[in-house]
């Protein structure tokens, strides 16, 4: 269940990445600044992704656990 371990790993870091890149882009966009709607706008655009990030990192979570577990 090695495999498991590293699978897991990667979908962490695969996660965590686009979570940095969110908050990059969040960041972004309220230095562009402009009206409140259009900020809005713009960070509404993250906020799926976000949520992606976030899943993407618990399921590696999970799987590393898992691994652990079975190893």
């Amino acid at each position: 269940m090695a495999w498991m371990i590293w699978v897991g790993a990667l979908l962490t870091l695969f996660g965590l990445a686009l979570l940095v890149y969110c908050i990059v882009a969040a960041l972004k966009a309220k230095k562009l600044g402009g009206t409140d709607e259009e900020v809005l706008a713009r960070l509404q655009k993250v906020v799926p992704l976000n949520m992606l990030a976030l899943m993407t990192s618990a399921l590696g979570l999970g799987a590393v656990t898992i691994g652990i577990i079975l190893t």
